[in-house]
């Protein structure tokens, strides 16, 4: 299940598919194609009495659906193949259905090779390239690890890539390559004119077959497939599969709209549900890495969750929405701006913020070292408060910043402390103490489990947790034990329950 659920039922429904990153490593061989007969015999024809089609007028009919042939020959030369030879891997220990299985909702190369020795893998994925001088872009997760990286353009000339820059939060990675000509680019077009229904094309590599292309429509806008706090991809049903990562998606005006990252699958293939990062978000990244080898973003150091209905009647909100603070972490713009655990943020700068997401993106969107104007509902009154957005720290810093004592990171689990204010927000019994779930990761055990934003965690087995440290501490110390489950105590939705939770019990990774 790719989106955290919001209603308690569909929170503990099981989930039933997983999304598939669409790097792949290269296939040794290909399995026969069969043609079938469909068309009717001339024999059943005669004895029918149907008539045959009139060709002679049929081409003279207007063509009903598009040709993209002038299109793709305009543009096949400016997209790649990119091979990345990974770092050398260790031997592969055998795995057994039901044992520990990745802790995110995608497969990133789903190798397969059980060999006694390491050895280096190779794998493939797609790119394209965004300007003459040989600036190409593709995925974070084509070029993850790589030991070396090669790009085999259009014409089979294969050369060496360095990375300019990788962005992990949004799967966007910069190449440069280096000829000596000028080569063939596509331009990025304006993703947020983008409608469902009109029609695209993909072009990629999928499981090593150059230059691919299929054709379909977009589907949907701004869909959040749980792969990160920025997901706002294009739902599209042009087929795409393992190999096609990197690969450009088209408009037929020849400009690229978004970057096919991820499909929706039970079994790893395409069911015609995938998913392209958007243009407008792959400019701006790109721009950030072009110019300084990493991406900037502004952070006000808070954690926060979706506003429920009955929460929101809990509040005293005067409507639905808004990013309810779960937790502040000292020593960062939102702490020193007098934010605090219990409060609603509902615009920044002006504009409406419908969720934690919707709050990630705007405050990511502003300059650090900026102000930004947060309009907030504190004990069911608005007020505003002015913080000054820093830039965010770098993943492994902002690990530190948040504490890693606070992140069962094997559950799938963010923890954060609960406060006096939050036990009667939450319709807790007046006294409780625990810890509050503050982030579920999509895929996880916990969330399987129906853990969600929101709970709170008040004994781990038998024993009684007090506050995020202990829970935490207890959680590891129950892991290490034989059969790794664990009984967990919580209040969800203001009732206690027993949950029971297990390494492994996620979606199968197709």
């Amino acid at each position: 299940m790719m989106q955290r659920m919001d209603s308690s039922r569909r929170r503990w429904r099981p989930a039933a598919l997983a999304a598939v990153l669409l790097a792949g490593t290269t296939l040794g061989g290909f399995a026969g194609l069969a043609l079938a007969e469909t068309g009717p015999t001339p024999a059943t024809t005669a004895a029918s009495g149907a008539a045959p089609i009139n060709t002679a007028k049929q081409a003279a009919m207007p063509e009903r659906l598009p040709s993209f042939t002038h299109l793709v020959a305009q543009v096949k030369p400016a997209v790649v193949s990119v091979t990345n030879y990974l770092k050398q891997q260790p031997a592969a220990q055998p795995q057994m259905p039901g044992g520990p299985q990745l802790p995110f909702p995608f497969n990133q190369f789903p190798f397969n090779q059980m060999v006694p020795h390491p050895q280096a893998v190779e794998a493939r994925g797609s790119g394209f390239i965004i300007n003459p001088d040989g600036l190409i872009v593709t995925n974070n997760h084509v070029v993850k690890n790589a030991s070396r990286i090669t790009v085999t353009l259009d014409d089979g000339t294969t050369v060496p890539a360095k990375v300019v820059g990788a962005d992990p939060r949004t799967d966007i990675a910069l190449l440069k390559i280096s000829v000596d000509h000028k080569l063939p680019f596509l331009q990025l077009g304006d993703s947020a004119k983008a409608e469902p229904g009109e029609w695209v094309i993909a072009i990629g590599n999928p499981f090593g077959l150059s230059e691919t292309v299929t054709a379909g429509i977009v589907s949907a806008l701004g869909r959040n497939i749980g792969d990160g706090p920025y997901d706002q991809f294009l739902q599209i049903d042009a087929p795409i599969n393992e190999g096609n990562s990197g690969g450009p998606l088209l408009t037929q005006d020849g400009k690229v709209i978004g970057m096919n990252t991820a499909i929706l699958s039970p079994s790893g293939g395409s069911i015609g549900i995938g998913f392209a990062i958007p243009s407008d978000m792959i400019r701006k990244i790109t721009s950030d890495l072009q110019k300084y080898g990493h991406v900037t973003r502004g952070y006000i150091g808070v954690e926060a969750q979706a506003v429920s209905d009955a929460m929101s009647k809990a509040l005293g909100l005067p409507h639905k929405g808004g990013a309810l603070i779960a937790a502040v972490e000292p020593n960062t713009p939102a702490a020193q701006a007098g934010l605090k655990p219990g409060d609603v943020i509902t615009t920044v700068n002006g504009a409406p913020i419908k969720d934690p997401r919707d709050l990630a993106l705007h405050i990511a969107g502003i300059k650090p070292g900026t102000d930004a104007k947060l309009s907030i509902i504190r004990d069911g009154k608005p007020t505003v408060i002015e913080a000054k957005v820093a830039e965010m720290p770098s993943q492994q810093k902002l690990a530190s910043v948040m504490g890693a004592d606070h992140r069962p990171e094997r559950l799938g689990l963010a923890l954060g402390a609960l406060s006096p204010g939050m036990v009667s927000q939450l319709n807790l019994p007046e006294g409780t103490d625990g810890a509050l779930v503050t982030g579920v990761q999509p895929g996880s055990p916990a969330q399987e489990a129906g853990i969600s934003a929101g709970d709170v965690i008040v004994g781990v087995g038998s024993a009684p947790v007090h506050n995020p440290v202990e829970a935490a501490r207890a959680i590891e110390a129950a892991l290490h034990k034989p059969g790794q489950a664990i009984a967990l105590r919580i209040f969800h939705d203001g009732q206690p329950a027993f949950v029971a939770l297990k390494l492994g019990a996620k979606p199968g990774n197709g």
